[in-house]
């Protein structure tokens, strides 16, 4: 059987992920999500290549979402209440509780602010939301008697996981976005080690090595600082839910530290409303903020104020976190438009911005001009400050989860082709994984594993239990190591359970007699003497006919002695048994084809004297 890998999204891309893995006649989607650089049907995944017909539910056997960004989420409601996907739906319970705000708040950007088609609405996000079934971590989901699931902690952002799926024998894992290393308010990814067939992991840093996190904490810190001490505004352009906690934890302790007085602003109720569930489910975040909410809650922030649309004006300093990142679209655009012409003023990007998006035309150059959605032009006379405060693991990052759980494929999705090809030829060369970059619309196959099911008998695991001990010595200790090996024969029987049996099981198995191990041995021997070749070759003729009486089809030529076969009881010496390779245990050895040449008689001389010997 084989696994098939659709991408419908993120492939040689980031943005709109969705993945539809065929595993054993089961179809699995994971995420659903929008690309936050597209207005047009580019946006959303093309669903159609599931099913001309539109019936997802006899298509689909279950929906998964590994976290709450919109490219991974996005698309979920159009698919449930538009497109009508009636199917189970599974995300973790931090997901499920987050995703209805990011949806509502992205909803009310496109539609009621930027005036765009709206293409689900508030009661569609609630009427998809009724369908999903929480996940708890390593917590096993028999979603029918084939497919299982399983969810593993992923850090990126809260509630992200990485979904484990198995179907019979073959199995696969989902990491959707993950962090291998900690940050200041979540943990690392973990997962135990699987076997899989098959591993599908993002590569938004397929080439990127992030070094220590504190240099990027202080030059970010500092850029800060020194744009409110000379006067100017700070403009954060950040999503509501993970980076803007990470980022609020860092300033408000650096506030803190040095006494600074100029105020920090959110400009989104949605993330007040965030931070109410990031102090409820602490059991999520890192080690760090769970020994610290002992004694206060660290999502309490001192020094940050929500902010109102009429201090956009105001004289004086100050930092204000403004949604949505990457500059899409939203109030953060609306603000930079009216700060970027000042040279006093500063727009920190703290992650990754898809192309497309106002953030990604300011990281590609510096540009003194930007062109924005709605045709306008915008002069950029501000500084531009970029700083890798991503939650996405780098290069090292990925090449170490795939070293620890050594798939026999990878899959690599959410990540840019260039990148994504030089990874792809590492992975290759260094672990030996063949591995797949796939386009949207694009299929990868790879096999996937069958395991037969077998007993075996009494005498094969009698032979199994017992001790093979070798030992050996080294400069400081006698090492003792158990090398046992037992040969078993695989009996399959039509309409019975696959056995395995010793080997001298199997005649009594099969219901047939005894057979004869028969070996074919060639090699060349010669003999030291003036006689020539001819002479050599009748003298050895002779003496075989002498001592194999039962020998047969001895032919002569001038340089060759050919003896069709001959066989009887053997029992060569010790020595003679390590160089010839020839197992003792046999009772009665045929010997085949023997070719002996005259250029190497000497060896020839001493076979047969052994064999004279024994026989």
């Amino acid at each position: 059987m084989a696994i098939d890998c659709l991408v419908l999204g993120a492939g040689q891309e980031i943005g709109k992920s969705c993945v539809v893995v065929t595993i054993n006649g089961k179809k699995i989607m994971f995420d659903c999500g929008m690309h936050m650089g597209c207005d047009d049907h580019n946006r959303y995944p093309d669903f159609s290549i599931l099913s001309k017909s539109g019936d997802f539910d006899n298509t689909i056997s279950c929906l998964i979402i590994t976290h709450f960004h919109m490219d991974h989420v996005g698309a979920l409601p159009y698919f449930t209440e538009v497109c009508g996907y009636n199917g189970p739906v599974y995300m973790s319970y931090p997901t499920k509780a987050l995703s209805p705000l990011m949806l509502e708040d992205y909803r009310r950007i496109m539609v009621d602010r930027r005036g765009e088609e709206e293409l689900f609405t508030s009661a569609h996000i609630a009427s998809c939301m009724n369908k999903v079934i929480p996940l708890d971590l390593k917590q096993t989901i028999q979603v029918d008697e084939d497919l299982q699931i399983r969810a593993y902690y992923a850090g990126h952002v809260l509630g992200a996981v990485m979904v484990y799926a198995k179907v019979g024998d073959a199995a696969i894992v989902y990491t959707g976005d993950y962090n291998m290393t900690t940050d200041r308010h979540l943990g690392a990814a973990k997962i135990d080690r699987l076997q899989l067939d098959l591993l599908i992991s993002e590569s938004t840093y397929a080439t990127t090595t992030r070094g220590s996190k504190y240099p990027r904490e202080r030059e970010f810190l500092q850029a800060v600082h020194k744009c409110v001490a000379g006067g100017g505004k700070a403009l954060i352009p950040s999503f509501a839910l993970g980076r803007a906690q990470e980022l609020c934890m860092l300033l408000d302790d650096y506030w803190e530290r040095m006494n600074i007085k100029v105020p920090i602003y959110f400009s989104s109720g949605l993330t007040i409303q965030a931070n109410m569930y990031y102090k409820m489910l602490i059991s999520w975040t890192s080690q760090n903020v769970k020994e610290k909410h002992v004694t206060h809650n660290p999502f309490d922030f001192k020094n940050v104020k929500d902010f109102d649309r009429s201090l956009i004006h105001a004289p004086g300093p100050c930092v204000l976190f403004a949604t949505p990142g990457m500059l899409c679209a939203g109030f953060s655009l609306e603000v930079f438009k009216h700060w970027a012409p000042s040279p006093l003023n500063l727009v920190a990007l703290p992650g990754y911005s898809v192309a497309g998006t106002v953030g990604h035309k300011l990281m590609s150059g510096k540009p003194t001009t930007v062109d924005l959605y709605n045709g306008t032009k915008v002069d950029v006379r501000c500084k531009i400050h970029q700083v890798a405060f991503s939650p996405h693991t780098d290069a090292k990052g990925i090449m170490d989860l795939t070293k620890f759980l050594s798939p026999k494929n990878i899959v690599l999705v959410h990540g840019e082709k260039p990148s994504m090809m030089s990874l792809k030829d590492k992975i290759t060369s260094e672990l030996g994984i063949p591995c797949f970059v796939p386009a949207n619309g694009e299929t990868v196959s790879v096999a996937s594993t069958t395991f037969v099911k077998a007993n075996a008998s009494d005498m094969f695991l009698k032979i199994c239990s017992n001790p093979n001990f070798r030992f050996s010595n080294s400069s400081t200790q006698l090492r003792v190591t158990d090398q046992r090996t037992a040969d078993g024969v695989l009996v399959i029987e039509k309409s019975k359970k696959a056995k395995i049996v010793h080997q001298d099981e199997v005649s009594e198995v099969l219901h047939e007699k005894d057979h004869v191990v028969s070996l074919a041995y060639c090699c060349p021997v010669k003999v030291k003497g003036e006689s020539d070749d001819v002479g050599l070759i009748k003298q050895l003729s002779e003496k075989i006919s002498e001592t194999v009486s039962c020998a047969d089809e001895i032919h002569e030529s001038e340089t060759c002695l050919q003896v069709g076969s001959f066989k009887g009881s053997l029992c060569l010496k010790e020595e003679c048994v390590h160089r010839r390779g020839i197992s003792s245990s046999c009772s009665e050895v045929k010997f085949l084809c023997c070719n002996w040449s005259v250029a190497d008689l000497e060896l020839g001389w001493g076979i047969i004297n052994a064999m004279k010997q024994n026989l």
